[in-house]
């Protein structure tokens, strides 16, 4: 008895564990083209020093003409956007489902928006939010399993 009470107490504690690992940005996404509502490109985004989130085009899912970032203007401009870095700095908020604080660029026009990062459906997409100034848009992508 007490054996089969551990057994589904580990099994509980790792359903718990893996729900609670997913309500993080950190994984592989898969975005949307605003216009067309198409799977466009699969971004990885992970964490480096002190939790900080970048995320990098991992895959591009559909031909977008150019394949360099000619409109970047600051590091980025002129690299490859497969591998390109499009997300920087976010953190995790005080609330225990928000990450802002960092940056996300468009390298389609080059410009770079403030982020917003907020997980949704237990951790299976992700609202990505970006501003600049009063404005917003907002996607919402998908995770890849």
């Amino acid at each position: 008895m007490k054996r089969k009470a551990l057994i589904t107490a580990a099994v509980l504690g790792g359903w718990v564990v893996s729900a609670m690992a997913q309500m993080t940005p950190e994984g592989l996404w898969r975005n949307v083209d605003d216009k067309t509502g198409e799977a466009k490109a699969e971004i990885r985004i992970a964490a480096g020093a002190n939790g900080v989130l970048h995320g990098r085009i991992e895959k591009t899912l559909v031909s977008s003409g150019e394949p360099l970032c000619t409109e970047c203007t600051d590091d980025r401009k002129g690299q490859p956007k497969l591998g390109l870095e499009i997300i920087r700095g976010a953190q995790k908020s005080a609330t225990d489902t928000l990450w802002e604080g960092g940056r996300i660029l468009d390298p389609e026009n080059g410009k770079e928006y403030t982020l917003r990062l907020t997980p949704l459906e237990g951790g299976k997409k992700l609202q990505v939010r970006g501003y600049i100034g009063p404005f917003y848009r907002t996607q919402v992508w998908t995770r890849v399993e």
